[in-house]
C-alpha cells in the first residue's frame, strides 16, 4: 500500500451510504429574535441589559451585545465546525462556564449529602404557632418581658439567683473581672447572647457584695439611662445592679446617647457614678455584646473597668449541672457516653453556648427526652427563625446571607460580597460605611466560624457555619419571608454568577438551586426560564446548575424532570434551541447521575430536532458529562439505539458525532473532593471511554466501527482514533493492548472495515513528518488477526 491509494478513505460499509453533500449553509444571520417576555415581566432575561451597568455584584465582563445566531436550524455543516474546532469568540466564555459548572455540581453532590438523613424543619420555619427554644435569644433572663407599670427596679428571684449561683462554672478569667468590679464599683461584662454572661454577672455581684459585708441581694436596672441622670442614687443599698444591654436595634439608645454626653454630660458623670455607689456599698454590671463593648471603649469609658468574657467549654457546664461538685470518674465517663450516643456532644459543638449546655442538663437531670431536645436543638430551622427574628439590620442579614452562599470560601471573599449586598439593602450613602464583620462574628453570627489553615500554613481563614446545613436554611428563610428584600437578594445572586473566581459562581448557582426548592414553579417563571435561555454562557450553566439543585428532593424531581423535556422538545428559535441546550447541560450532572435513563431519554429529545444542528453541541457535552459521572453503560447504549438505522437520517450522525466527541474529551478529576467512588479506572488526562475500554468493549467496538464508516463523522473518528494511539495509550497502562484487542472486533465485522483500518494503520506508521510505532505494532496484529 502507498499513501496515494485509492483506498486513502475507504467509508462504505455494509448497509451504509455516506451523505453526498451538506445543506448550503446559511447565509442570512439574524441576531436572536425571541427574548422572551418584556422587560419587568415574570422569567424576562434582564442580565444582557443590565450585566454592562456599573456597580455591586458586576464582576466581569457582561454578555456581548453583539452576539449573532440563527433564528432557524443551524447547518450541519456549521454544528460539525462548532464541536471539532470550536465557536470562535465565545470559546473561552463557555469553557469557563463548564469548569464552573463542573465545580458546581461538586459542591451540589456534598450538599446533598449533607442533607442526606438529617431532619430540616422547613414545614415548622413557616408554621407560626411553633414554639423554639435555645438558638440565639435577645437579652438576659427576663429581659424581653413587660415592665411593671412605673417601675424601674426589680429585685432577682432567689430562685433565679440559685440558679445561676449554685453550680456555676467560673470562666477563665473570672478572679480578674471580681477584681476589676471591686476596685472599680462599674463592670462593663461583654460576650455573646447566650454565653452565661447573665450568670457571670450575677456571681460577680454577689462575691461582691460578700467581701464587702453582705449586703441586699441584686437587682435588674429596666431604665439604664437614669444611671447617668444627675443626682441619681441607688434605689436600694448595699445592692447589686444589673443591666442587661443587647447589640443592634435592642440596645438602648437612651442609654448611648446618655453615655457620650447627650444627658447632663455623660462622660463626667461616670465619676459621679462611682462615688455614689461606692458611698452607698453598691456594685453596677453592665452586660452586652460587641456595641457595648464599642461604647465602653471610647470616650468616658476610662471610668469603667472592661471585662470580655471567654466563653466556657460547654459539657463543662452540662456536667456540673447534672453530677453536681463531686461527680465520680465513672458517673463522668457514663455521662459523656450519653451525650455522644445522643448526638449532644456534637449538638453542643456546633452551638456552643451556655444558655444550650443549660438546657441540655436540665432535660437529663428530668430523665427526659434528650434525643428529642438535641433534635431540636441540631435543626437549623429553629436556629435561623431565632436569629431572624433578632438581628434584622442590612449589615447582619447580608453577611448572613453572604457566608450561605459562599461557605468554604475565603474570609475576604465572603465579606466583599456581603458588603455588596449590604450596599443594596440600604439608601444610597455619602461615603462607605464603616463595615467590620469579622469584630461581630463571635457575637451575632455564633452559628459561622473562622477556620484557620492547619499546621500554621500561610492561606485565608475560610467561612463554615458550626452546622452543614445552615446555609441552606438560611437561603430558603430569607427567600420566603423576607417579601422587601427578594428583588435585591436575586440581583445580587445573579451578580455574583459573573464573578471572576469561579468557586464564586459555582457556589452562586448552587445558592440559586437551594431557592428554587421551596417553591421551583416560582423560580422557573421568575428566573430559571430566563437564565436558561439567554445568550449569556454563566446564566445558562447556572440555570443547569440549580436544575440539578431543584431537582435532587424526590417531591420536586417529577416536576423538574417534566420541564426539561419540555425544554428539550422545543422548536427551532434561538430562544428554545438555548433552552433545549440548558436541559442536556443540566442532565448531564447529578440528575443524571441519579437518573441516567431519564437524562438520555432528555439527550434524545434535545438532539431530535431533524435538520435542526443547533443542539449538537450542549447534548454532546451531555454526555461526556454523564460518562464522568459514571454512567458509560447508558450513555453508550443510547448512542447505539439512536444511531441502530444507520442510513442518511441526520440523527444517526449527529448520535455518531456525539459518540466521537465523548472518545475525545480527557477526563478531568473534579475541582474539589474525590466526586465519590464510582468503581472506574478513570485516569486523569486521558479519555473516560479509553481507560474503560476493556469493560465496554463489544458497544464500544460497535460504534467505532459505525463512526469509521460512515461520512462525515469519519475524518474526526479517525483523528479521534490515532490520537488514542499516539497520545493517550502512553498514558494509561494496558491501553495500547485494549486498544488492539478493539480494533480485532472492529475488523472482524462485515464490510470494508478490515480493509479500512489495515491502510490508516499503514499510512499513521509511515507518516514522514510523524511515523507512529504504535500504530505499525497494530498494523501487524491486524494483519495477522482472521
Amino acid at each position: 500500500m502507498n499513501e496515494d491509494s485509492s483506498l486513502d478513505s475507504p467509508r462504505s460499509s455494509a448497509g451504509v451510504t455516506d451523505r453526498a453533500d451538506d445543506p448550503p449553509r446559511r447565509k442570512d444571520r439574524d441576531r436572536d429574535r425571541t427574548t422572551g417576555p418584556a422587560k419587568g415581566e415574570p422569567g424576562v432575561d434582564k442580565d444582557a441589559a443590565e450585566a454592562g451597568k456599573d456597580g455591586p455584584g458586576r464582576e466581569t465582563e457582561p454578555p456581548r451585545a453583539d452576539a449573532e445566531e440563527h433564528d432557524g436550524p443551524v447547518s450541519e455543516q456549521d454544528a460539525l465546525r462548532s464541536l471539532t474546532g470550536g465557536s470562535g469568540r465565545d470559546d473561552a466564555e463557555r469553557s469557563e462556564a463548564r469548569r464552573a459548572g463542573a465545580l458546581a455540581d461538586e459542591i451540589a453532590r456534598r450538599l446533598s449529602a449533607d442533607a442526606s438523613g438529617t431532619r430540616i424543619g422547613t414545614l415548622a420555619l413557616f408554621n407560626a404557632d411553633v414554639s423554639f427554644g435555645g438558638g440565639f435569644h435577645s437579652g438576659g433572663a427576663g429581659s424581653g418581658g413587660p415592665r411593671p407599670g412605673g417601675v424601674s427596679v426589680l429585685a432577682l428571684d432567689p430562685t433565679e439567683i440559685a440558679d445561676h449561683t449554685e453550680l456555676f462554672v467560673a470562666p477563665e478569667g473570672y478572679g480578674d473581672a471580681l477584681d476589676a468590679l471591686c476596685e472599680r464599683r462599674v463592670l462593663v461584662l461583654t460576650a455573646a447572647p447566650g454565653s452565661g454572661r447573665e450568670a457571670v454577672a450575677v456571681n460577680l455581684l454577689g462575691e461582691a457584695l460578700a467581701m464587702d459585708g453582705g449586703g441586699a441581694g441584686c437587682h435588674r436596672l429596666l431604665t439604664p439611662a437614669a444611671v447617668l441622670d444627675a443626682g441619681w442614687k441607688p434605689p436600694v443599698e448595699n445592692s447589686g445592679y444589673l443591666v442587661a444591654l443587647d447589640d443592634g436595634p435592642a440596645v438602648d439608645e437612651t442609654f448611648t446617647s446618655a453615655f457620650l454626653g447627650g444627658r447632663g454630660h455623660g462622660t463626667a458623670r461616670w465619676p459621679a457614678v462611682v462615688a455614689t455607689l461606692r458611698a452607698s456599698g453598691c456594685f453596677l454590671v453592665l452586660t452586652g455584646g460587641h456595641d457595648l463593648d464599642v461604647l465602653a471603649a471610647g470616650p468616658g469609658g476610662d471610668q469603667l473597668a472592661r471585662h470580655p468574657l471567654l466563653p466556657v467549654d460547654p459539657s463543662a457546664i452540662v456536667e456540673r449541672r447534672v453530677l453536681g461538685h463531686g461527680g465520680s470518674a465513672d458517673a463522668q465517663a457514663d455521662l459523656r457516653a450519653l451525650l455522644e450516643r445522643t448526638g449532644a456532644a456534637a449538638a453542643l459543638r456546633e452551638q456552643p453556648t451556655a444558655r444550650n449546655a443549660a438546657r441540655l442538663a436540665c432535660v437529663i437531670r428530668a430523665d427526659g427526652d434528650v434525643s428529642g431536645t438535641v433534635a431540636q436543638l441540631r435543626d437549623p430551622s429553629e436556629q435561623v427563625r431565632a436569629w431572624f427574628n433578632r438581628y434584622r439590620a442590612p449589615e447582619a442579614v447580608a453577611f448572613a446571607l453572604a457566608a450561605a452562599v459562599l461557605e468554604e470560601c475565603g474570609y475576604l471573599t465572603v465579606a466583599d460580597t456581603a458588603v455588596r449586598l449590604r450596599t443594596a439593602l440600604v439608601a444610597p450613602e455619602p461615603a462607605p460605611a464603616d463595615l467590620r464583620f469579622g469584630d461581630r462574628l463571635g457575637h451575632e453570627q455564633q452559628w459561622i466560624r473562622l477556620d484557620m489553615p492547619e499546621g500554621g500554613g500561610f492561606a485565608p481563614p475560610r467561612v463554615r457555619f458550626r452546622n452543614a446545613l445552615l446555609g441552606q436554611v438560611i437561603l430558603s428563610y430569607a427567600w420566603n419571608l423576607l417579601d422587601g428584600r427578594r428583588e435585591t437578594v436575586l440581583d445580587w445572586l445573579r451578580g455574583l454568577l459573573y464573578h471572576r473566581d469561579l468557586e464564586v459562581r459555582a457556589r452562586a448557582s448552587v445558592a440559586a438551586g437551594v431557592l428554587a426548592l421551596a417553591d421551583p414553579h416560582y423560580a422557573v417563571h421568575r428566573f430559571l426560564t430566563a437564565w436558561a435561555g439567554s445568550t449569556s454562557w454563566p446564566l445558562r450553566q447556572a440555570a443547569a446548575t440549580a436544575l440539578g439543585v431543584a431537582g435532587s428532593r424526590p417531591e420536586t424531581a417529577d416536576a423538574v424532570w417534566e420541564l426539561l423535556h419540555q425544554w428539550a422538545r422545543g422548536d427551532a428559535s434561538a430562544q428554545q434551541r438555548r433552552l433545549a441546550g440548558t436541559a442536556a447541560n443540566a442532565v448531564g450532572g447529578q440528575l443524571g447521575r441519579a437518573a441516567p435513563d431519564r437524562a438520555v431519554a432528555v439527550l434524545r429529545s434535545a438532539l431530535d430536532r431533524e435538520d435542526d444542528w443547533g443542539t449538537l453541541a450542549p447534548v454532546a457535552w451531555g454526555g461526556v458529562h454523564l460518562l464522568h459521572q459514571g454512567q458509560i453503560a447508558a450513555v453508550l447504549q443510547a448512542y447505539l439505539d439512536w444511531s441502530e438505522p444507520q442510513d442518511l437520517s441526520p440523527m444517526v450522525v449527529k448520535s455518531l458525532s456525539a459518540f466521537v466527541f465523548a472518545v475525545s474529551q480527557p477526563y478531568q478529576e473534579p475541582v474539589i473532593g474525590t466526586g465519590g467512588d464510582r468503581g472506574d479506572a478513570r485516569v486523569p488526562g486521558v479519555p473516560v471511554l479509553l481507560a474503560e475500554l476493556p469493560r465496554h468493549q463489544d458497544r464500544l467496538a460497535e460504534l467505532w466501527a459505525r463512526a469509521l464508516a460512515r461520512r462525515p463523522v469519519q475524518d474526526s473518528a479517525l483523528e479521534a482514533l490515532r490520537t488514542w494511539i499516539d497520545t493517550y495509550a502512553d498514558k494509561s497502562p494496558g491501553s495500547l493492548d485494549a486498544v488492539e484487542a478493539l480494533l480485532v472486533s472492529v475488523a472482524r465485522r462485515p464490510g470494508r472495515h478490515r480493509e479500512r483500518l489495515l491502510w490508516w494503520l499503514e499510512k499513521w506508521a509511515r507518516d514522514r513528518a510523524k511515523p507512529s510505532a504504535a500504530a505499525a505494532r497494530l498494523l501487524t496484529t491486524l494483519e495477522h488477526a482472521r
